[in-house]
């Protein structure tokens, strides 16, 4: 088997630390590493398989002799560096949403959309975490009866945020029992005119308001969710929240079918599909949560049930680790399917 010259840009990060992980978990068959990141964080070290690797800055000359970059730093250091790595020979799995609307940038979920990989100029788009959770159970579902509408309100943990937002939450949650003042720096996100308390709150709020009062998460989950399944003309609408969760997102998704299907085969369908696993007993109480979902790769499917105030509705309850399928496993799926 061929080996590889991987690069991790972000790799101090929440996912970037997690491709480390997950590139050794599945085999990936990495040659060398390439630690990249600001210069903030350079000369760090960082341990992989027993052999200490030297953080470096990401430059455009870091790229040299890499295959596969896969890059969690942002949309601005994506924009910059991306084009740069391509340049120099590298294939790009790019976690931000620097790339994912351009028509020219294939915009992937294998159990989804492989297909569209043949088609990457060098660059691929990572989707959305929330995005990527959604469509992977949508899809059996659209196939089996036809997709009409989808309306979702998201439940997602402060990981999303990066690790500084994970700090926040396990702080004010402290100051909080403890009766004392909490500091409000990351939430709804760091460059906010204002911050808002997460610790015992939600807050439905998460990236920049655009049109209709519609924030940046929201448009994202409306705009991938067609993008990658191919139906640019399905009706999509999204209330994205932050919740008091360290690491997990939950979704409650309501979808509009085209032709009927019951609970049970819809249960049947997402049991046979690639990446889903159905958990689903309300007799034994058994239905998937954050806490059970933490460190699996799979995307958990829950509270199915009819939705009666449509024709063919249903009701679904989807959870999946946002760090790992949401971002990183994604991505070195993505990667796997090219080799």
């Amino acid at each position: 088997m061929s080996r590889y010259n991987v690069a991790i840009v972000g790799v101090t990060g929440m996912v970037g630390q997690a491709f480390i992980k997950i590139l050794q978990e599945r085999k990936f068959p990495v040659k060398g590493w390439k630690l990249l990141a600001s210069s903030r964080s350079a000369d760090k070290k960082i341990r992989i398989a027993g052999r200490d690797y030297t953080v470096e800055e990401a430059r455009p000359d870091s790229f040299a002799g890499v295959d596969f970059a896969f890059f969690s730093a942002g949309g601005d250091i994506s924009l910059q560096l991306a084009p740069e790595a391509v340049k120099r020979g590298a294939i790009v799995v790019d976690n931000s949403s620097a790339f994912r609307m351009d028509p020219e940038v294939p915009l992937v979920v294998p159990e989804v959309n492989a297909e569209a990989v043949s088609s990457h100029k060098g660059i691929i788009a990572n989707p959305n975490c929330s995005t990527i959770q959604m469509v992977v159970a949508l899809q059996p579902l659209h196939l089996a009866a036809g997709l009409k509408r989808v309306v979702v309100a998201t439940y997602q943990s402060v990981s999303g945020a990066g690790k500084e937002a994970v700090d926040e939450l396990a702080a004010q949650s402290l100051a909080v029992l403890s009766k004392k003042e909490l500091v409000k720096e990351y939430i709804p996100y760091k460059a906010a005119g204002r911050h808002h308390q997460i610790a015992f709150n939600m807050v439905p709020h998460i990236d920049i308001f655009e049109e209709d009062d519609y924030t940046k998460e929201e448009m994202k989950l409306i705009r991938e969710t067609r993008k990658i399944m191919g139906l640019p003309d399905l009706p999509v609408t999204a209330t994205t929240v932050r919740v008091p969760v360290f690491n997990g997102h939950s979704e409650a998704v309501n979808v509009e079918l085209n032709n009927p299907l019951s609970p049970q085969e819809a249960r049947e369908v997402l049991a046979k599909a690639p990446g889903v696993v159905v958990w689903d007993n309300p007799s034994d109480l058994l239905y998937p949560m954050p806490v059970d979902t933490e460190g699996r790769d799979e995307v958990f499917v829950g509270r199915i049930r009819y939705d009666r105030s449509v024709p063919h509705g249903l009701n679904l309850w989807i959870v999946a680790d946002n760090i790992r399928k949401g971002a990183a496993t994604n991505s070195i799926q993505i990667a796997e399917l090219l080799i």
